[in-house]
């Protein structure tokens, strides 16, 4: 504080600043400090791209008439478009400007209120969080369980009734039942049994079903993995197929409206000069509209045979020859393309249109105007997908105007289908796993901050370059720009690793290393820096997804970076030293995009099968002693072996015993490896 003839002067000394966020894509920020006293102001110069910004400067500001004010410093992130980013304040009262003033490190605070960052009230935001936390074993642990599983589908399905995924099929419902099956699915595609594994459970379900109109529309676990087998295989087809349209519709804007209720007439441009358009007039505008989007949709999903990945074709083959064969009849004779179009058509192109971004579509949910263009054309192929079942019945007789193409659209969907089940081939049980991207099919793309490679012996510089990388199942490949034809790339065949890295390595968020094997067997990382959290979990899935296949990946991996003749993780001196960290091959997302992992997957349903350990026990052992002559399951038979021959009931009653040891041996398994975590966390004696 300082007096002089004008009055009283505060004078401020802005001196530096550290560790602040980085607020910008290169990880850095643009600081700038704003000092405010009373009703004065002023600002420090803006220091470009760091977090350790050095200012030196004295700014001064007069006191005005009124009551002693606190001082409050402000640090911003400048940003030449848009609004500039808070970083923190600190502020001091008047007495402690005048007794004791302020000299040395502030710890930066947030705003007292924080409606003052966004200039009014902020609303509210309702979320849904679960936490899951379980311990993965080592992969030798799970193999008696995944054996097991891969038997259970290659015998008879319908007189399953002890063996894991029989156990697993009366237990799971609602949320868990959908989960359960992206893991199996995953987990047998990873075998190569995905095509047996859906056919045991289709067999199960239409065994069961005695009306063929409900035929798959419940959400069993049948019904459910075919589902996520769908994603899981046919997504880059799916994307093929629709995305010129959605892309279409979300750029066009156009308004589309049948149901009368619902139109808004002064939302559509005038028709005539003779005044506001009419209901009718609406009505056709709105029609020739989606039979405009319609059409291309229709063209190219008949068109499309020969692009639809094998594996679904082969199992649409399997699921029609399946229902064939338990409704043969003549008026069931649409059962079995209904079978097929119930899946493609109702559980996967209508979804995809009706919410492009869960299906990776789009990368933002759509507006309520296009969100309605969208539920129209869901709802019309939706009724292409039922072959034409209740066309013109229930209460949307507002579609009435779109029949003649759907009916138009249904006899082609049903060439379309019969086409699509031609094929030839069969999928080998235990043979390869197959590839989840193919190879020609771009998955991912989009910049990334690569970090610039330097030659050894070099001074360390992390600089990261803003580069343009696309994906597919065979390359990783960047560019300085998409229209570039210089470009970069490393096969996918050559990933052993790809792992996130400490923010501390370069001192930098959301960082990610891509570990490769060149021919002579040394290893190369390559870091890249995505934009944000969820980027660098979508780039960390699609990559591991892409080079699941790969044999001879890495065990452990270094989180850190090698600087100043040490890795920052571990702190080994040599660069060539093992990883210090077990390597993750799989959980990103957390859905049907992760890659696999068959630990993770085996974890999950050991866990699964737990809750049902207790009823398996009661109906096939603890009443052992029965007398399994068909005289004797008469009078005493429960109603879960009722009808069961001896020598079928003495099976099950033999897979549910092995099934039992195989899941006590995974309990001792998990009791073992519990003191040897605690021992980590804490070290010293155990108790007993």
């Amino acid at each position: 504080m300082l007096e002089d003839v004008r009055g009283r002067c505060l004078r401020c000394h802005v001196l530096q600043a550290r560790d602040l966020a980085p607020r910008d894509i290169s990880g850095t920020s643009d600081p700038f400090a704003r000092v405010f006293w009373g009703s004065q102001s002023l600002e420090t110069s803006t220091i470009k791209k760091t977090r350790f910004p050095h200012w030196d400067e004295v700014l001064e500001l007069r006191e005005m008439p009124g009551p002693p004010s606190p001082l409050r410093v402000e640090l911003w992130d400048w940003d030449m478009v848009g609004k500039n980013d808070f970083l923190g304040m600190v502020e001091f009262p008047p007495q402690v400007l005048q007794q004791n003033p302020p000299n040395g490190w502030f710890h930066l605070l947030p705003f007292p209120r924080a409606e003052e960052d966004s200039g009014g009230s902020l609303g509210a935001l309702r979320l849904k969080v679960r936490l899951t936390e379980d311990r993965v074993l080592p992969s030798q642990y799970y193999q008696p369980l995944r054996e097991l599983l891969m038997e259970s589908v290659l015998g008879p399905a319908e007189e399953d009734a002890a063996s894991p995924l029989a156990v697993l099929e009366e237990l799971t419902s609602g949320d868990c039942r959908q989960e359960l099956a992206t893991k199996l699915v995953k987990l047998f595609l990873g075998q190569g049994l995905a095509g047996p594994f859906l056919d045991y459970l289709t067999r199960r379900e239409v065994a069961r079903t005695t009306d063929p109109n409900t035929l798959f529309r419940s959400n069993s676990l049948a019904s459910k993995s075919m589902e996520q087998f769908l994603k899981l295989v046919g997504m880059p087809y799916l994307h093929e197929v629709l995305r010129p349209v959605i892309n279409r519709v979300f750029e066009e804007k156009k308004y589309m409206e049948l149901d009368p209720c619902k139109m808004d007439l002064g939302r559509t441009r005038r028709i005539s000069f003779k005044g506001a358009p009419s209901e009718e007039h609406v009505r056709e505008a709105s029609l020739g509209l989606l039979t405009g989007y319609l059409g291309p949709i229709m063209d190219t999903i008949v068109g499309s045979v020969g692009r639809c990945p094998p594996a679904i074709r082969l199992a649409f083959k399997q699921l029609r020859q399946c229902v064939e064969e338990r409704f043969p009849q003549a008026e069931h004779k649409d059962v079995k393309n209904l079978a097929i179009s119930g899946f493609l058509f109702l559980r996967f192109f209508a979804p995809a249109i009706l919410t492009p971004k869960l299906f990776d579509l789009r990368d933002q949910h759509a507006d309520p105007q296009t969100r309605r263009s969208l539920l129209l054309l869901a709802k019309a192929v939706q009724s292409i997908g039922n072959l034409g079942q209740q066309l013109g019945q229930g209460k949307e007789l507002w579609m009435a105007p779109l029949h003649p193409f759907l009916l138009q659209s249904i006899s082609r969907v049903r060439d379309f289908l019969d086409q699509l089940v031609d094929v030839d081939g069969k999928e080998e049980p235990g043979g390869p796993a197959r590839a989840l991207v193919p190879p020609s099919v771009t998955v991912r793309e989009g910049y990334l901050l690569k970090r610039k490679e330097e030659p050894a012996g070099l001074a360390t510089r992390f600089a990261f370059k803003k580069r343009y990388f696309q994906l597919s199942g065979e390359m990783l490949s960047y560019s300085r720009s998409p229209e570039c034809q210089t470009r970069s790339s490393m096969p996918v065949s050559h990933i052993r690793a790809v792992e996130r890295v400490d923010e501390g390595a370069f001192q930098l968020p959301h960082v990610m290393q891509v570990v490769t094997q060149d021919g002579v067997g040394a290893l190369h990382t390559t870091y890249l820096q995505c934009k944000n959290v969820n980027e660098l979990n979508q780039w960390l899935s699609a990559l591991r997804k892409a080079s699941a296949p790969n044999p001879d990946k890495l065990a452990a991996w270094h989180p850190g970076a090698f600087r100043s003749a040490h890795w920052t993780c571990c702190l080994q001196a040599e660069r060539s030293a093992a990883g210090c960290s077990r390597t993750h091959s799989a959980v990103t997302l957390g859905d049907w995009s992760d890659p696999l992992d068959p630990d993770a997957e085996t974890q999950m349903v050991y866990r699964q099968l737990l809750l049902g350990r207790d009823r398996l026990r009661m109906k096939f052992l603890e009443d052992s002693t029965l007398d399994t002559t068909p005289e004797a399951d008469t009078e005493k038979g429960s109603s879960a072996t009722e009808g069961a021959c001896p020598a079928a009931l003495a099976h099950q009653r033999e897979a549910a015993a092995r099934l039992l040891e195989v899941l006590a041996d995974l309990d001792q398994a998990h009791e073992e490896f519990q003191p040897q975590e605690q021992q980590k966390v804490a070290p010293g004696p155990l108790r007993p």
